[in-house]
């Protein structure tokens, strides 16, 4: 019996481990401004380990649940986003702020007016791959919602220099990705835009098209990963730590004494 990919079940354990999605090759393969760790993206598909909800992670399904329309039922299933007196803890207020800014805004409306949380599948590099777009607009454009804690910030790579929070992070692989998912499924190459919202006092707004060159790049690099992700994922090779992350942390087994030296080697 094949598996029925639904919005009900898109993040449970059994789509991890019959898709590729983004997240879950950032997970092993990592971005410029995150280590990925093998065995923790293993421990994941598994059921072994879940991400803890951290505050910066619940600000942003906030605002995307805002957007999908889901607001209501997000609030009633994190009680902890509010103070003893049921108001909305400071973080959280600001995230309404934020939103309301992006109200304010016509071509920000514009541009987050599509079809929202938009699932579609394909092939690529010898897997089948997951998406799931916040605004699909079809025909036109792909754009996806980002509340970022600025969108103009740079981040420092070694050997490489200053990157924009868009290449850091590793968001010109979700274009690449959705964007070859969509002409899988359509026929059509569509540009790939941000939706931009920063949690600074003087709250920033930008749509932000990422040019093709960009996800080509990005394409390429995923291209590159995919064949040693497959061979861990399936079990044929054993999954590496990257002994920086929660799970190396936890489940970290001392072998011996180390050097002083050791401790800034993954710088």
């Amino acid at each position: 019996m094949s598996f029925e990919l639904t919005s009900e079940n898109y993040y449970s354990d059994i789509a991890n481990y019959e898709y590729m999605s983004v997240s879950q090759f950032k997970d092993f393969a990592g971005t410029y401004g995150k280590v990925g760790c093998e065995e923790c993206a293993m421990a994941k598909i598994q059921g072994k380990f879940r991400e803890p909800n951290r505050t910066a992670l619940l600000e942003g399904s906030y605002v995307d649940a805002f957007y999908e329309g889901t607001l209501d039922k997000f609030k009633e299933e994190h009680p902890e986003m509010f103070t003893q007196k049921g108001e909305l803890r400071s973080n959280f207020a600001k995230a309404e702020r934020a939103i309301a800014r992006s109200m304010r805004d016509p071509l920000f409306q514009e541009y987050m007016s599509g079809e929202k949380q938009v699932i579609m599948t394909g092939e690529l590099f010898g897997a089948k791959w997951k998406i799931k777009m916040d605004s699909y607009h079809p025909g036109k454009a792909i754009v996806d919602l980002k509340y970022m804690q600025s969108l103009t910030k740079f981040g420092y790579v070694p050997d490489i220099g200053y990157l924009d929070f868009v290449r850091y992070w590793g968001y010109d692989v979700q274009g690449a990705i959705y964007q070859e998912i969509v002409r899988q499924n359509t026929g059509k190459k569509l540009p790939f835009y941000i939706a931009g919202i920063s949690k600074e006092e003087a709250i920033d707004i930008e749509v932000i098209y990422i040019h093709d060159n960009y996800l080509q790049e990005a394409l390429r690099r995923v291209e590159t990963c995919m064949p040693r992700i497959l061979e861990v994922k399936s079990g044929k090779v054993k999954p590496e730590r990257c002994e920086q992350c929660l799970w190396c942390r936890d489940t970290k087994v001392l072998r011996g004494a180390i050097g002083i030296g050791d401790l800034t080697a993954s710088l």
